[in-house]
Formats: C-alpha cells, sequence, structure tokens
C-alpha cells in the first residue's frame, strides 16, 4: 500500500498528477511541471491494488508511480458535438 497524494492542474480541466507522498514531486520531471502548472493538491488517498476510482485503473496509476514516480491522468476527450453547442463562446470559456 502507498499513500497516494493526487494534484490538479490549474492550466487544463480535469488532469491530475498522482505521486508517493513520502516522494511527493521530487521525482516528477521539470518539464511535466513547466506543462501541468503550479500543481494545487487535491488530496491524499491510501492506495491498493485492486481498489477502484471513478477515471483511472489504479492498477496502471500504481505501476506509473513505482516505475517513473508519477501518473498523469489527461482529460478525457471533448465529445465534437458538444463543441457545436456553442460555437461563438468567448475565448475566456471553459476550455
Amino acid at each position: 500500500m502507498i499513500i497516494c497524494t493526487i494534484y490538479k492542474s490549474p492550466l487544463k480541466d480535469e488532469m491530475y498528477l498522482y505521486v508517493d507522498k513520502k516522494d511527493e514531486l521530487k521525482k516528477v520531471p521539470e518539464a511535466l511541471i513547466q506543462m501541468f502548472g503550479a500543481p494545487s493538491h487535491l488530496m491524499d488517498m491510501p492506495m491498493l491494488p485492486g481498489r477502484k476510482l471513478a477515471r483511472v485503473d489504479v492498477e496502471k496509476m500504481l505501476e506509473g508511480i513505482k516505475e517513473k514516480g508519477f501518473y498523469l491522468q489527461m482529460p478525457p476527450p471533448k465529445e465534437d458535438y458538444m463543441l457545436d453547442l456553442y460555437p461563438n463562446r468567448p475565448e475566456t470559456g471553459v476550455r
């Protein structure tokens, strides 16, 4: 079991970074931090193989943390039909 720290990206909606709490962000490459933005702490939670999370395969997430020191959860793909609902929305709207 590891205690997983989850960070939210301030630049991309629904992008999260999972790391081992004991290592924090030490193993995350600087280039990834630049792309991710200043990580905002979301929560800490114990992770065991077999645990269920909404949009993350826990086995892959634990493997990524073990091998690379982090796991990056990308935002889900946007549905094309949803983008056509508001073609004239302002640039400052939802990304």
